[in-house]
């Protein structure tokens, strides 16, 4: 409704301005024109005074000439009036062409650069708001404070919980231990527990001291989002900003920096944070899709000309096409087990040679157990916890792929 009236207003106020326009250029263009010929009639009027007083025409003559003069000057003082100034004609013509060409550049121009339903504030004093919302917005201890109690995640298995608790008893009674640390926080994080998962982590990367990794960090950052239910804390902006000082192309640590700026309103940062990790992220990496689906969105809201790119290839879940499943049907059991083993191998080698994303690497997992080989099953899990620590996502899809495959504790 308010686009409605806005653009209602500003067309009535453009035709208001245009006809004022043009109804006084044409008027001053047919007023020069009326008193130069009224000034040459009063002039011929004299002259012929002038001659009939020196005896050059006769007074009948006379009186005949100053009615023919003294009927085109009436005729010139009609032209004055507002019914032949309004006559259209060739500089009406070109007026009106010219107000339309800048009526549409105007309109244009707005539609192209303007944000409708925004007041007029500058972009100093818009980033200078932006800027201050960051230094003043909650800690994360507030922002996890001012959510509803979190409920525990359904479906735990209670053998694992206890084990759990008793992980947490033996970490207490030896907070240095590494390994003890990092078996709290995954499994913190797995029950749901993010507040303790994250800092457990925090006591890991502590222990670590200056071995510590980008993906320890990154770790503890997405776990500190996700306790704050995706709000970014100063304190989590400060650990990104740790690992982009290091490696300006970490796809984690772009993807969630774009998000504290959109948090605070520095969408143009966020364009910026996010056009660069398209630009530089593995094609596989986790955050594409996300990015892919909001960043036009978020190029507007910035005042930024963006076209999305093409999707990059991606390597496909290779499995049985229509052939094969109609050859499998005609195949002895062992013969459709072979088919299947040589699809998991194939999986298996490419994932070794290129990479995957976490749900083929998911895959492989479930299917090797199917196959009866766990222990390959188990060793591919923790080869693949590796691949990608700190990335709390696709660690969640390998548990789950873990459990379906019979392979956790």
């Amino acid at each position: 409704m308010t686009n409605i009236i806005f653009w209602a207003a500003a067309g009535t106020i453009a035709l208001v301005v245009a006809f004022i326009l043009v109804r006084a250029l044409r008027r001053a263009d047919n007023n020069e024109a009326a008193d130069f010929d009224q000034q040459v009639y009063r002039d011929q009027l004299a002259e012929i005074e002038r001659d009939q007083a020196r005896g050059v025409i006769v007074a009948d003559e006379a009186k005949r000439l100053r009615s023919e003069v003294a009927r085109r000057l009436l005729a010139a003082d009609r032209a004055e009036s507002p019914t032949d100034a309004a006559k259209s004609g060739p500089t009406s013509v070109l007026v009106w062409g010219v107000i339309a060409v800048v009526l549409a550049t105007g309109f244009a121009g707005y539609g192209y650069l303007g944000q409708l339903g925004y007041g007029d504030l500058p972009l100093k004093a818009r980033i200078a708001v932006a800027e201050e919302h960051r230094t003043s917005r909650p800690d994360q201890a507030a922002l996890e404070a001012a959510l509803p109690p979190r409920p525990m995640l359904e479906a735990i298995d209670p053998a694992f919980l206890t084990l759990v608790e008793k992980l947490r008893a033996a970490v207490e009674n030896r907070p240095d231990d590494l390994q003890g640390q990092q078996l709290l926080a995954r499994n913190e994080a797995n029950v749901g527990n993010l507040t303790a998962a994250y800092k457990a982590q925090e006591k890991v990367i502590a222990i670590k001291g200056k071995d510590a990794s980008d993906a320890d960090i990154l770790m503890q950052a997405t776990l500190m989002v996700q306790a704050a239910d995706g709000q970014v804390s100063p304190q989590a902006e400060a650990l990104l900003n740790s690992v982009l000082d290091r490696d300006a192309n970490n796809d984690t640590a772009l993807f969630f920096t774009g998000i504290v700026n959109m948090q605070v309103g520095r969408y143009d940062l966020a364009f910026r944070y996010w056009k660069h990790l398209m630009d530089v992220a593995p094609k596989d990496s986790p955050w594409m899709p996300e990015v892919r689906s909001r960043i036009e969105a978020l190029a507007e809201v910035a005042g930024v000309r963006y076209e999305l790119p093409d999707a990059p290839a991606m390597p496909g879940l290779k499995g049985p096409n229509a052939a094969d499943v109609a050859a499998a049907q005609d195949m002895s059991p062992e013969d459709r087990q072979a088919m299947i083993r040589n699809m998991v191998e194939g999986l298996n080698d490419r994932l070794a040679s290129d990479g995957g994303s976490a749900e083929e690497w998911a895959r492989l997992i479930v299917a090797l157990s199917n196959l009866g080989e766990k222990d390959r099953a188990i060793a591919i899990y923790a080869e693949a916890q590796k691949k990608f620590e700190g990335r709390t996502v696709e660690l969640s899809g390998l548990k789950e792929a873990a459990v379906q495959a019979g392979i956790t504790p």
